[in-house]
């Protein structure tokens, strides 16, 4: 077998296509909740703790001096992540909850009943004997 001809077979098999689009998929939902948090979430957030800008805030380890920019630990930056990181797990455990829910259970066999006793077999013979002496 070619190695094109390999290559194609694996790209084409349904679960790389399937993960391909969920990857493209993944990427615009992580777009679109970043958005949200950073315009949606974190303005009314900061107003209501005293007008705080989450994505300004920092922390100074080093000023500038002439040509060298100063060095800063931005924290705001990463409450911010922080945040998007749990918007975006929390909709894909519900999502996945929901998928769980959707699938078709597969339906139980009713058990078998269970074998019988020896003491049930012993009175079942002594049953039909009885009834062969007196039938």
């Amino acid at each position: 077998m070619s190695m094109m001809k390999e290559f194609r077979d694996f790209a084409m098999r349904g679960n790389v296509v399937d993960m391909a689009v969920g990857i493209v998929i993944g990427a615009a939902f992580g777009k679109i909740v970043s958005s949200f948090v950073n315009d949606v979430l974190m303005p009314p957030l900061g107003v209501a703790l005293g007008g705080v800008k989450f994505n300004a805030l920092a922390t100074t380890l080093k000023e500038a001096s002439g040509d060298v920019a100063a060095v800063t630990l931005n924290y705001g930056m990463f409450v911010q992540t922080v945040v998007d990181f749990l918007i975006i797990a929390f909709a894909i455990f519900m999502m996945v909850k929901a998928m769980n829910s959707l699938k078709k259970k597969p339906e139980e066999k009713p058990a078998a009943p269970p074998a019988p006793s020896a003491e049930e077999k012993l009175l079942a013979e002594i049953r039909d004997l009885l009834k062969a002496r007196n039938g």
